[in-house]
């Protein structure tokens, strides 16, 4: 675990900083923002979450920061991790990702600024997945990260196979939900998302039964 983190440490700082961005943001922002934010929209675009501002400026950070060092330390725990530092690599930056973009989101509702919501969401989550996508054909296998079935577990070619193929389902999806995010529509992503999923499990589950024969 110390190597893998050692290995990381810059990024890991550079990361963590970026998680907590919102927070700076929020203490600049402090005597323009009202004293209750939106924190959270439903399906069409809505707002139906509220917090109070001091809450939303340190604790959304706070538990970004929380779990992007949960995520980091769960993948640090797993040996042959290290033969996956490019997997590594994106994974150090979905949530500082997520943390920058919903902050961004919330401040500028807050400030007045007309967005649509869920297809900033939508198209960042599109672009995060194709990002993933592009990288798991070199995930080896492993017990925290990847397609992690009984069978791609007890078989590397399996494994291996099975994320060449999810790979390019995952980027072909993800593109997918980007292209389709001016829709802002929960339920076509969620279809998409179940779709990548599905495909590269079944295969794998195919590919076991064609072993065993």
């Amino acid at each position: 675990m110390k190597n893998l983190l050692r290995e990381h440490k810059r990024t890991l700082i550079f990361s963590s900083i970026i998680t907590l961005l919102p927070l700076f943001a929020g203490l600049c922002l402090w005597n323009i923002l009202p004293d209750v934010l939106v924190a959270h929209w439903n399906i069409h675009g809505e707002p139906d979450g509220y917090m109070s501002k001091a809450a939303l400026i340190f604790g959304l950070p706070l538990f970004m920061l929380a779990m992007h060092w949960f995520c980091v330390l769960m993948v640090s725990l797993e040996k042959k991790n290290r033969d996956n530092s490019q997997l590594i690599k994106v994974m150090l930056w979905v949530v500082p990702i997520i943390s920058v973009i919903c902050g961004a989101v919330i401040y500028a509702f807050a400030c007045g600024i007309l967005l649509n919501v869920g297809f900033i969401i939508t198209a960042a989550a599109g672009l995060l997945l194709a990002a993933v996508g592009f990288y798991l054909p070199h995930c080896k296998q492993n017990r925290t990260m990847g397609i992690r079935l009984p069978w791609t577990l007890a078989s590397e070619e399996n494994w291996e196979k099975t994320h060449r193929m999810a790979g390019a389902v995952w980027v072909a999806g993800g593109l997918l939900i980007t292209v389709t995010s001016p829709l802002a529509n929960l339920l076509v992503m969620l279809g998409i998302i179940l779709l990548m999923v599905l495909i590269p499990t079944l295969y794998s589950f195919q590919y076991a039964k064609q072993e065993k024969s």
